[in-house]
């Protein structure tokens, strides 16, 4: 900072925290001690001196005085607006600060020396764009404030030092601020200073005002939704007075449908609670959605809604008979239920323990054996409403329990929506596919069925979503499942399991005349008296067209003949009423695709060379035959040992070297050439070897087919068997004894073997199957041998079938 060599000696007019630059004009009152002095002081002096009173103008901040200060002249004294005595004073310079001195008068008076704040000239490039930036920053901030005047004003500034100095009219800069200019000496700094506070003070306005505006556009926004609500209220007001309806009656009062619904009492605490938050909290709020869903959910369950239960036991045995064929378990259960119920009902004993007597049935059987229309025929004889509940596929535990209400478009779970839809607090509820529930990173539904399945608990569920009890006691569950392993053992604890193994043939003729015919007659556009089909027809239908454990199928069947009889009819070709007959078939639908072992060709038998038995196995779709292959490789390119193929579980690997062993240590006491198993390889097969199989029961199938390519005996044909063989010999008791009967009888199977043990199973095969088949009982394989194979036909060795 450069200063000139003439000091100059004032009187000192401290500005307490206000700064005042060389160019502003201030008005000062006088009635301050030291503004009186300093300018009486100033005064006096110039009487001596030519030109006006002149004074120090010093900041003074916390009494502490800065290091530079302007060079003032007093301009005028008077009279202030308000009256009050002042000095209008100028800013000449900078001047710096210098020792004290003494003067005339009670001021302060000090040296102080000029500070020299020349630009040269011209002015070089970079301060003339810098002197451009700071009025175009200036113009912009004035144009805001509407000062046009002085925009004029400043665009006529064009000394650097004075520029740079105008900005201390700035109200927005603070009083460091201002200091830093004042003490800044050099015009061009000083001035990239003031354009650096300018710019800055627009950036920070201009966000300000940003915030500002968005504050009002919600604002606005905020007013306008409150109008139009206002005015909606008032135009379905006129709509009500319209419609005769008192003013009142608003869908949104949830209190007073609360109070007026007949809800259980925790249940109204809950949801009187629920409405005291809907009536603190704002309508813009989210949370208030969420409240009017659940309020509306909740009043919309039927807390205390129930159907009577129809307790005509003989009506409701009459239902069942005349809507299924067959399923005389499922039947049998049913009713023994609606009569305990009507006794525990008759005796007060219907409610015990806040329980009621629910029941959870589980329904397992193939597919197509009317599990789910079961289900129906239930609710139908109880008279209580159906509610279906698909379960196949589903793997998030919230299907189940529902949602967490904090979660957006949370819901309840499947059981409580099954509820809500039926209308009744004890409807017919089916689980359908329950076997088919998965499990992933969302949990596990089955899992969450506990609860709901169980007699003990489920009077006091607790959806996630509702969180209040609800009384699933008085509910009956039916669940449905194909493969009953496929059920968690937890699960399958809580129900009571009820087999649908299959139908007979004879029981097929029945459903097929009495309620497949006549459904599928309407979907064809045909009436009872224009197509008629024979029993014999529908038999071969069943026995030769589908082998089935259910009917769905045979319905396919049916709907394709008379589809076929339809368009025949429509074209011209034939007319009606027509009669189709078992010999109709071939010409309509094509051949038969399943012929009985028995009725083929003896030469085209799969048993007509040795080394083939007939087993019986179970799979997901009910019963079938299952068929075992074995042949011996040649001893000069086969390799010794057992090779397996047919896509085989490693219970039935075991099987088949259990058989091998036996037939090995007992070789000579069957009179086998067991000689020939030490450097032949035995190669066992079971056809269809897309298909996954596995289990113990083929046993005593395999050590007969080994046993037949060994002696070179022959299986009987009509022989099928089923049963686990030890190595001693044994046949141990396996499962499915019912489903593989039927698959026998629908095969054309006359014989069967089963192990002794299995005897008491036969209780639940139909009558009219074990009169059409030889059962046998027995306990050792040797047994198995006599009745399956075929007597031998000459004393010469026999031909053994070699692997290719």
């Amino acid at each position: 900072m450069a200063s000139t060599s003439s000091p100059l000696t004032l009187p000192v007019l401290p500005l307490d925290d206000e700064v005042v630059l060389p160019g502003m004009v201030v008005p000062l009152d006088l009635n301050d001690t030291d503004v009186r002095a300093a300018v009486e002081a100033a005064q006096v002096a110039a009487r001596s001196e030519p030109g006006k009173p002149r004074v120090l103008l010093v900041p003074r901040i916390d009494g502490t005085y800065t290091g530079t200060g302007v060079l003032g002249t007093v301009e005028q004294v008077g009279r202030l607006a308000d009256g009050d005595p002042g000095a209008l004073i100028r800013g000449r310079g900078r001047v710096q600060i210098g020792a004290g001195t003494t003067g005339p008068g009670a001021a302060l008076w000090v040296e102080a020396t000029r500070v020299d704040e020349s630009v040269p000239e011209p002015l070089p490039g970079h301060v003339t764009e810098l002197v451009k930036e700071y009025k175009a920053l200036a113009t912009a901030w004035l144009r805001k404030r509407g000062a046009w005047q002085v925009v004029d004003r400043v665009q006529a500034i064009d000394d650097v030092s004075a520029l740079a100095d105008n900005s201390g009219y700035s109200p927005f800069l603070t009083t460091e601020q201002k200091i830093e200019l004042l003490e800044t000496g050099d015009p061009v700094a000083r001035l990239k200073l003031a354009t650096q506070q300018l710019r800055d003070h627009l950036a920070e306005q201009d966000v300000a005002e940003t915030i500002a505006k968005d504050v009002q556009e919600g604002v606005d926004k905020q007013q306008r939704e409150f109008l139009l609500r206002r005015q909606l209220e008032a135009v379905r007001k006129e709509l009500r007075e319209l419609n005769g309806e008192k003013d009142g009656e608003e869908s949104d009062d949830y209190r007073a449908r609360v109070e007026a619904a007949d809800l259980p009492e925790k249940v109204r605490e809950a949801a009187l609670k629920e409405v005291d938050k809907l009536e603190r909290s704002s309508d813009q709020s989210p949370e208030g959605s969420w409240i009017r869903t659940w309020l509306d959910t909740v009043l919309e369950l039927p807390w205390n809604e129930r159907t009577e239960d129809a307790y005509d036991i003989q009506g409701a045995k009459e239902v069942l008979d005349a809507e299924h064929a067959g399923l005389e378990d499922v039947k049998e259960r049913i009713t023994e239920y609606l009569a305990v119920r009507k006794r525990r009902s008759e005796r007060g004993l219907g409610v015990i323990g806040g329980r009621r007597g629910g029941a959870v049935l589980a329904l397992v059987g193939p597919p197509g054996v009317g599990k789910t229309s079961v289900a129906e025929s239930v609710a139908h004889a109880m008279g209580r409403k159906f509610v279906r509940v698909a379960l196949g596929g589903v793997r998030d535990e919230a299907e189940i329990r529902g949602h967490r209400r904090t979660y957006v478009g949370a819901l309840p779970g499947r059981i409580v929506r099954a509820v809500k839809e039926a209308g009744s607090m004890n409807p017919v509820v089916l689980l359908d596919e329950i076997d088919k529930v998965g499990s992933d990173f969302r949990g596990d539904p089955a899992a969450a069925l506990l609860e709901v399945l169980d007699p003990a608990q489920n009077h006091t569920f607790r959806d996630h979503y509702l969180e209040v009890e609800l009384d699933l006691s008085d509910v009956v569950f039916l669940a449905t499942a194909n493969v009953l392993e496929a059920i968690p053992e937890a699960l399958l604890d809580r129900m009571e399991l009820v087999r649908l193994d299959g139908y007979t043939e004879d029981e097929k003729i029945v459903i097929a005349r009495d309620h497949l015919l006549p459904r599928q007659l309407e979907r064809a556009g045909l009436n009872e008296d224009e197509v008629v089909i024979d029993e014999s027809a529908l038999r071969k239908l069943a026995g030769e067209y589908t082998r089935e454990a259910g009917v769905r199928n045979l319905e396919r069947s049916i709907a394709r003949l008379l589809r076929k009889v339809a368009a025949q009819h429509e074209l011209g070709e034939r007319k009606l009423p027509f009669t189709v007959g078992d010999g109709d078939l071939r010409d309509l639908i094509g051949r038969p695709h399943h012929v009985p072992e028995s009725a083929q060709d003896p030469a085209e038998r799969r048993t007509a060379v040795p080394g083939v038995a007939t087993g019986l196995a179970v799979t997901g779709a009910g019963g079938d035959v299952l068929f075992v292959e074995a042949s011996l490789a040649d001893p000069e390119t086969g390799a010794a040992g057992l090779t397996l193929t047919g896509q085989l579980g490693d219970v039935m690997k075991e099987s088949a070297q259990i058989a091998l062993s036996f037939l090995r240590s007992h070789g000579a006491e069957l009179e086998l050439p067991v000689a020939d198993l030490k450097d032949r390889g035995v190669h066992i097969h079971f056809p269809a070897g897309a298909v996954p199989k596995d289990g113990p029961s083929a046993g005593v199938t395999m050590t007969t087919a080994l046993a037949s390519l060994l002696s070179g005996r022959l299986v009987r044909t009509d022989v099928a068997m089923t049963g686990e063989v030890s190595l001693t010999g044994r046949v141990l008791p396996i499962g499915g004894v019912k489903q593989k009967l039927l698959a026998a009888h629908r095969a054309g199977v006359t014989t069967v073997v089963i192990p002794k043990r299995n005897e008491p199973d036969l209780d639940d095969v139909p009558a009219e199957v074990l009169d059409k088949l030889d059962v046998h009982t027995v306990t050792d394989v040797r047994q198995v041998l006599e009745l399956a194979l075929s007597p031998a036909t000459s004393d010469a060795a026999p031909e053994v079938p070699v692997a290719a």
